[in-house]
């Protein structure tokens, strides 16, 4: 079944004036003529996009968008008009968030988070800025130290709500960033925990191992430019860890006793730093 919203992998069927028919075997849908190039041969699988023109009919396309059914995007509005406000996603046919899918009013030339998904009575691909009911809609099978990819599309009072792998609710705290975050931001996290009501609980970056190590490395390199001494030690404040470091304490930590374990710093120079 030809998936509208979605890339389908189809089978050149037949050649037109109008362009090329393709076919997953069963269902069939016009590539058009301005898609076509020289090679192409009857029988050929190629990569497409398909969704539906201007009049609801199915078309493929081999232009592909920011954004398929069940992924985010943060996108422009180039347009409103009493039907809602639509968006440049990549292709000819803007995209369209319906005045029922805004949280507020969307302006022409506003950058705005959105969920992609297929409308099921009108079979087209629409968006939505009420991203908090499309996702978190399952209990996820992850654990801790598990990698994901993360969606950044608004801030709380305690840190930044997250979509996680496009499918699940999470968050990320503000004394554990260390980086500039925005909304729109993706980037791969960890899993620091999965709350009892399915949210999860994420570190940016890689994993924690990989983090302290490299965060060891760079207190080393530190120590040894200051002539065995520390600006910061495990009894400095978490301000002035994390302005010396952008981490937390609690990586600090980690990472100076990994450091002192391996007899790479000296006990008593930290004690001075």
């Amino acid at each position: 079944m030809i998936e509208i919203g979605k890339k389908n992998k189809l089978k050149i069927e037949k050649f037109t004036d109008h362009g090329a028919y393709l076919t997953d075997g069963t269902d069939r849908v016009l590539l058009p003529r301005r898609y076509l190039w020289g090679t192409m041969r009857l029988g050929e699988e190629i990569d497409v996009f398909v969704y539906t023109d201007s009049e609801d009919r199915p078309v493929a396309t081999t232009d592909l968008p920011v954004a398929e059914v069940g992924e985010l995007a943060y996108l422009e509005v180039v347009g409103t008009n009493r039907f809602g406000a639509f968006l440049d996603w990549g292709l000819p046919k803007d995209l369209l968030v319906p005045f029922s899918e805004q949280k507020a009013k969307m302006r022409t030339g506003g950058r705005y988070p959105v969920y992609v998904y297929l409308d099921d009575a009108s079979k087209r691909v629409v968006a939505s800025a009420k991203i908090g009911k499309f996702i978190g809609n399952a209990y996820p099978d992850m654990k801790r130290g598990d990698e994901v990819d993360a969606f950044v599309y608004e801030k709380s009072e305690y840190g930044w709500k997250v979509a996680v792998n496009n499918l699940y609710q999470g968050m990320i705290y503000d004394n554990e960033i260390f980086v500039p975050v925005r909304v729109g931001d993706k980037f791969g996290a960890t899993v620091k925990n999965v709350r009892d009501d399915g949210k999860i609980d994420l570190l940016l970056g890689e994993k924690s191992v990989k983090r302290v190590a490299d965060l060891a490395s760079r207190i080393l390199a530190d120590y040894k430019a200051n002539g065995n001494v520390l600006t910061v030690n495990d009894s400095s404040t978490p301000e002035d860890i994390k302005s010396e470091y952008q981490c937390s304490k609690k990586d600090f930590k980690k990472a100076l006793g990994q450091l002192l374990k391996e007899r790479m710093i000296d006990l008593d120079s930290v004690r001075k730093g």
